[in-house]
């Protein structure tokens, strides 16, 4: 067997670096050391720190993070506080378990706070960052972000493109109904809704050639985005030590080979679609084709919307919205199953609203209350990024009273947010119940115990895209279908552990049996 059937790729690389830093360690402590005591501010006083929980040398409390990190941070943050400075490396890294303190870092220091740390990873992926998810702050960035919510995001697109969420969510319950006829055989919810999610993000990026002949390589760009995804969360030794060892170790143990790999698989994927793509044809005008006219175009704001542009902002269609929205379908599926009293009520009310029509319409989507309280109790118990994307403060900051060093990453903990139980009576139960009367929450006036999609400048630009296809989704899955877990399987055993890295899957997957509902029909 492979080493790594035995030891987690994490602490391998860990080991790796502790290794190679040996000879290092006496000058590199005393640098540590000195980094770590306080240091006057402009004002000639010094700094207060947050706590900082001791770390080991060189490593700091990389060890500490645990292959769930948002767990592990949520266990320091017990014993050190809702904010803690940690250091990664030679990283100083701000935590933020608390709404108070997430308030403080995306509203009150929104503009000292909202870029982000430039690593090699997000740098070769984004291409060179010309994407908006991973990008430092700029005005080339807000150029991006607002290119891309107009052309993809907007409630305009959002109302333009109902056409492949219908097409889809028929494709959907299609296949499900075909699987339904085997009797008690359970079947992979995962295995339809990813492939459910791709064919919409797919037809809105590139229009109705997505899916023909053209992409017959899909299967195989299905495999480069599972890849990305494991690149963007995975143990860089750069990331944390941005000198020659980082580079070193990243070499050593095959990660910066992972991430050129998986670029250049991006990367050849993209350049065969803008080979492809006629932005002058007739019928659905995707993203790509808006791209391409802007790029012939030259002059988008006052910046040019160049080639690597384009492929950046497909990038972060890709990554950012298949897999963060099947996520949270799954989890919202396997929640009902576990507790059936809220199942049967989110079905019923969807039966009564829809009567006896072949599925649930666009129109529907909106009257259906108790819907969206299931769809904001997922997310509050399950945020696809429990961790949201880290941000670095430009200038020096207070949060909670603690001074915080200009090129500090921050790491606001949402999921410990969202289960805080000074915010939430019986956080870890499922109950929707608890969103009533917020069912038509503004999801863009932050409310700072509940960041599903984050705040501020780098708040979540797909809130509504999202939303939209996520509760259109699930009610189509509840009215066509009675669901059960398989025979022999109790609620009450069910598992909801974690896996994952940058989005956090159910570990297990969700093997649920389907029978098709007496008032609809298999499409």
């Amino acid at each position: 067997m492979a080493l790594e059937d035995y030891v987690p790729r994490q602490w391998q690389v860990l080991a790796t670096t502790l290794l190679l830093a040996m000879l290092l360690l006496p000058l590199l402590s005393m640098l540590l050391v000195a980094a770590a005591r306080a240091s006057p501010n402009s004002t000639g006083t010094r700094n207060k720190l947050p706590p900082h929980p001791p770390g080991l040398p060189i490593l700091g409390n990389l060890h500490q993070m645990g292959a769930l990190p948002h767990r592990s941070l949520w266990e320091m943050a017990q014993r050190h506080g809702p904010v803690m400075m940690l250091r990664l490396g030679t990283v100083p890294m701000l935590v933020v378990s608390s709404a108070g303190a997430a308030r403080d870092v995306l509203k009150t220091h929104d503009a000292d706070c909202c870029s982000r740390p430039d690593t090699p990873g997000t740098r070769r992926l984004s291409y060179q960052h010309n994407d908006v998810a991973f990008s430092p702050y700029s005005e080339q960035w807000r150029e991006r972000r607002k290119l891309l919510v107009v052309e993809f995001l907007s409630k305009r697109r959002i109302q333009a493109t109902w056409y492949a969420r219908e097409t889809e969510v028929g494709k959907l319950v299609s296949g499900l109904a075909v699987a339904s006829m085997n009797g008690q055989e359970p079947v992979c919810l995962e295995d339809h809704v990813f492939g459910y999610m791709d064919g919409i993000v797919g037809t809105v990026a590139f229009g109705n050639m997505y899916g023909t002949e053209h992409f017959a390589h899909k299967e195989h760009f299905h495999h480069v985005i599972d890849e990305a995804m494991v690149v963007r969360s995975s143990f860089s030794a750069e990331d944390y030590f941005p000198n020659t060892l980082g580079r070193l170790v990243d070499r050593l143990t095959g990660v910066a080979s992972l991430r050129e790999m998986v670029f250049k698989e991006f990367d050849a994927f993209f350049e065969m679609m803008l080979g492809q793509a006629k932005p002058d044809n007739a019928g659905c005008v995707g993203l790509i084709d808006v791209l391409i006219r802007l790029m012939k175009e030259q002059q988008q704001g006052s910046f040019t919307v160049s080639r690597d542009v384009v492929k950046g902002l497909l990038t972060n269609t890709f990554i950012g919205a298949v897999d963060t929205g099947a996520v949270t379908i799954i989890w919202a599926m396997a929640e009902l199953v576990r507790n059936p009293h809220v199942l049967n009520k989110v079905q019923n009310e969807i039966r009564t609203m829809v009567g006896n029509r072949e599925r649930v319409q666009q129109d529907d989507v909106a009257k259906l209350k108790y819907l969206k309280m299931v769809v904001m109790e997922t997310l509050r118990l399950h945020p696809a990024l429990p961790l949201l994307v880290p941000r670095e403060t430009m200038r020096h900051i207070t949060v909670s009273g603690y001074d915080v060093p200009a090129k500090t990453r921050i790491l606001v903990n949402a999921w410990a947010i969202g289960r805080d139980p000074t915010n939430w009576e019986n956080p870890e139960e499922f109950i929707p119940e608890r969103f009533k009367g917020e069912e038509d929450v503004n999801f863009n006036r932050a409310q700072f115990e509940f960041l599903p999609f984050g705040a501020g400048r780098r708040m979540c630009p797909g809130i509504d895209m999202g939303l939209a296809t996520t509760e259109f989704t699930l009610a189509n899955l509840l009215y066509c279908f009675d669901w059960e877990l398989p025979e022999g399987l109790r609620s009450e055993d069910m598992s909801m552990e974690e896996a994952g890295g940058l989005t956090i899957h159910k570990k297990t997957r969700l093997l649920l049996v389907p029978t098709r509902y007496k008032c609809g029909s298999a499409s």
